[in-house]
């Protein structure tokens, strides 16, 4: 089981992250991967914990520095990445990474580990659920939650790249079926 990766991906709004801690809550030798950026710290967010802050100069030194699987700027001075010792830390405990990331990290992820991953795309049952789901959670303006589902249309574009697709209609089937997934990937 060394060596192994989960990467699961998906639009916002899709569920993800609740996939991703149901399985954490399942799988003591599975552990988060903290991924690094460059935006500031929401709410009661902790350096290390959610995210490792960075500044947008010091996130580029460390891409120039080769530090990063992936990284991607997603905005201008927005990055997001993935930090070589974060892998290398999880690794040495002897755990199974998992990832909880946008779609083209999940891509590039993906190309990065190989055989050693296991990808599963999320994704709701439709852009309409989708939208119904953004408005429920309370947390975005109409305007950003517009932003969100015009993304996500594109971001389904990207589905096949990944090797399981998940439609997460109703949870407790999501649920089992991730299950399913992850067991059968960490059997191997």
């Amino acid at each position: 089981m060394a060596n192994k990766v989960l990467i699961f991906s998906a639009p916002s709004g899709s569920g993800k992250s609740t996939i991703v801690n149901h399985i954490l809550g399942l799988h003591p030798e599975v552990e988060f991967s903290v991924s690094a950026t460059s935006r500031a710290p929401r709410g009661e967010e902790k350096d290390g914990v959610e995210y490792f802050f960075y500044s947008a100069d010091i996130f580029r030194l460390l891409v120039r520095d080769d530090k990063f699987v992936e990284f991607e700027e997603v905005y201008p001075d927005r990055f997001y990445g993935t930090l070589k010792a974060e892998v290398n830390r999880i690794w040495a405990r002897g755990h199974v990474i998992i990832f909880d990331v946008d779609v083209k990290g999940g891509v590039n992820l993906k190309k990065y580990f190989g055989d050693q991953a296991l990808s599963v795309f999320i994704q709701a049952p439709s852009v309409e659920v989708l939208r119904e789901r953004l408005v429920k959670r309370g947390t975005d303006s109409a305007e950003d939650i517009e932003k969100r589902v015009a993304k996500a249309a594109e971001e389904m574009t990207y589905a096949p790249q990944f090797d399981k697709i998940l439609i997460n209609d109703d949870l407790a089937t999501a649920f089992a079926e991730s299950e399913e997934m992850v067991n059968s990937f960490l059997a191997d």
